[in-house]
């Protein structure tokens, strides 16, 4: 388990509805060798013998390179695999029942909560003991391609109001992610543009040097 007091931050890597486990393991490797600290392990295509598969096996990867691994809308998913957290969607279980369920597995998990394109419900989620709260989709996404957009604005309203770290996820790509760091995005969540790549490591270190070159200009 990580530092309790490790802000999220950086390159927030998604997996993709991938059920070629060894495919998955390679490229993901790759990206965490890159640089990347925290994984979500999402798969919509997968069965539930193949999701714990793959949970598990990605499990071990993010503890060889001392990442956090959260698990996307599945909290007993999470606490099967001894994951770091887990991420829910609006109709995906009761934040609060989630958290109290972590925080009886062990010290350190983390909860995440998808806010969309909304403030009130961010504000929710902080209340009902989120760690981080994800926005978007900012950008068309071919994961999500009807997805309403969200205003860039929401991120530093959120900051503001909650004092959460604030996640921005679709259609991120290394043209368009610079911007929404400079809106104070502390995670970038990003699926097609690393799973997707030529080169997965090299993609992931083009993100990371951005958060990079972003902390050292607020030095």
């Amino acid at each position: 388990m990580m530092k309790t007091d490790a802000r999220p931050h950086g390159l927030y890597a998604i997996t993709p509805d991938w059920t070629d486990t060894r495919r998955l393991l390679t490229a993901t490797e790759a990206i965490l060798g890159a640089g990347c600290r925290i994984l979500q392990y999402r798969n919509k295509q997968a069965t539930e013998e193949q999701r714990q598969e793959q949970a598990v096996a990605l499990r071990g990867l993010t503890r060889k390179y001392d990442a956090r691994l959260i698990i996307n809308d599945d909290l007993d998913l999470g606490l099967f695999c001894a994951a770091d957290g887990v991420h829910l969607g609006e109709d995906d279980g009761i934040l609060a029942v989630a958290r109290a369920r972590l925080d009886a597995a062990g010290p350190g998990r983390v909860l995440g909560a998808s806010c969309y394109q909304s403030l009130p419900l961010a504000l929710v989620a902080a209340r009902a003991g989120a760690d981080y709260l994800a926005f978007g989709s900012f950008f068309a996404s071919p994961t999500k391609p009807h997805a309403k957009r969200a205003d860039p604005a929401l991120i530093a309203a959120a900051r503001h109001s909650t004092g959460l770290p604030i996640c921005a996820i679709g259609g991120i790509t290394h043209a368009n992610a610079a911007g929404l760091i400079a809106a104070g995005a502390d995670l970038l969540a990003v699926i097609s543009a690393l799973y997707d790549a030529p080169d997965p490591q090299q993609a992931a270190l083009k993100f990371t040097s951005l958060f990079q070159a972003t902390d050292k200009g607020s030095r």
